[in-house]
């Protein structure tokens, strides 16, 4: 594919005229996909999708399209047309005061080769899995491709070959244990692993639920469901341009010098993530930025708008300057303590419908999902009933928080509306006192 879209660059490359500059951006995947419900194969399928966004710029005024390529010589007349179109609006066009794009070329290359084992083992290993449960799901694997090239001699590749196991034991009802399971290399011995935890929680799924009175709990935020919370803040927490508009959700860090737990280190890590370490305008993205350090504040991610407004150096980020690779440090609590540490409380799993319910004061609400359990003397009692919570982050990751697990667990995005998402997440899970459940 590499070959193919340098060669594909190349022609267009050369029908750039005068000051023009163009810039081009590949998104492809070779996916296989296969979902399961009732721990049976109901849709098997392969998906093979190439795109390709242009952008020609003359000064300081752009255009953009992006069009799907079929391969072959038809995608090289297509892409040309659309590159004249594209042409002959540019003069219709204001300038924008804002528009930056890398002009020092800096040309990277990472193949990633695979380790996938093939997707019929796979299969054969999730079917056994789910004998005598009704086990429902998504699995996808295959590689995942990102190119950039312009006109000023710049060649971007990243290729990167992950899987993606998103399943659920399905109890009844509302009542299921959700499951994630992903990476580069499938281990049988870690998904048996994983299995053996959800059949333990379905059994406790099927004792009479409890339902809690609102009030303050000490909670167990297992690391997806604390990769959530902590992921609301790329809504308009990370950005420089959030921050100097006055509107982040962690303005108060900045302006009031708040600070989170001294064990508390989240960082922006493009290295170990999933993520290409380049973005659409060209720029390189380090292998790391560290947003919030010991602590306290540290950096923000800045698209190059932002940088051009603010004057000040893009960081790679992309235009939303939201996170794609977020890294929350380990704590000092071994996982398999972390029952006796919450000892009575609330051991929570999932959380879905986030949101900020008080953006200044960074105060986040949403509702336990699937298999959350009540603990008394750090044994699993019961399944509790949906809650509703609401707590801001500077007491969930400040001053109630009580530890960090050592052990992180690597939450690739699910998401494959329009093609599989890169985003991907290291996190730990989090014991918490005095966490506020209000319905």
């Amino acid at each position: 594919m590499k070959s193919d879209f340098y060669f594909l660059a190349d022609e267009l490359l050369g029908k750039v005229q005068g000051s023009e500059v163009l810039l081009l951006n590949l998104d492809g995947e070779d996916t296989d996909f296969v979902r399961f419900n009732q721990s049976r194969i109901r849709q098997p399928g392969h998906v093979h999708q190439r795109y390709l966004a242009l952008e020609l710029i003359d000064g300081q005024r752009h255009a953009g399209a992006r069009l799907t390529l079929g391969g072959g010589r038809l995608d090289h007349g297509h892409a040309a047309d659309v590159l004249e179109l594209l042409r002959s609006r540019l003069t219709e066009l204001p300038e924008d005061p804002h528009l930056l794009y890398n002009q020092e070329p800096s040309s990277t290359d990472i193949d990633g080769e695979s380790c996938l084992p093939d997707v019929a083992d796979v299969v054969e290993e999730v079917i056994a899995a789910g004998a005598g449960r009704d086990l429902v799901g998504l699995h996808s694997q295959g590689g995942i491709y990102r190119g950039f090239a312009n006109s000023l001699g710049q060649r971007n590749w990243f290729a990167t070959h992950s899987f993606n196991l998103d399943w659920s034991f399905y109890h009844e009802a509302d009542k299921a244990v959700k499951c994630g399971y992903a990476g580069v290399e499938w281990s049988s011995d870690d998904f048996s692993t994983r299995v053996d935890t959800a059949a333990e929680q379905l059994d406790i799924l099927a004792r009479e639920p409890k339902t809690l009175p609102t009030g303050r709990y000490r909670v167990y935020l297992a690391p997806v469901a604390l990769a959530d919370y902590v992921g609301v803040l790329s809504w308009g927490g990370f950005g420089l341009k959030a921050h100097r508009t006055q509107q982040s959700s962690l303005q108060r860090m900045t302006t009031d010098g708040i600070k989170l737990k001294d064990s508390v280190t989240l960082t922006e890590n493009t290295r170990d993530g999933v993520a290409p370490n380049f973005q659409a305008e060209g720029f390189l993205k380090p292998d790391g930025i560290t947003l919030i350090d010991a602590g306290a504040h540290a950096d923000c991610l800045v698209s190059p708008r932002s940088a051009r407004e603010y004057d000040v150096e893009t960081n790679g980020a992309g235009a939303g300057e939201g996170a794609a690779c977020l890294d929350l440090a380990a704590g000092n609590m071994p996982t398999t303590e972390a029952l006796q540490r919450l000892h009575t409380g609330v051991w929570i799993n999932n959380l879905h419908y986030l949101n900020y319910s008080d953006r200044p004061a960074c105060r986040i609400t949403g509702m336990t999902r699937f298999a959350c359990f009540w603990v008394e003397e750090g044994q699993i009692v019961a399944p509790i009933n949906v809650m509703r919570f609401d707590e801001t982050l500077y007491r969930v990751l400040g001053e109630n928080l009580i530890d960090l697990t050592c052990e992180r667990e690597m939450i690739l995005d699910s998401g494959t509306y329009g093609g599989r998402g890169t985003g991907s997440a290291r996190f730990p899970g989090a014991l918490v006192e005095d966490f506020n459940f209000n319905l």
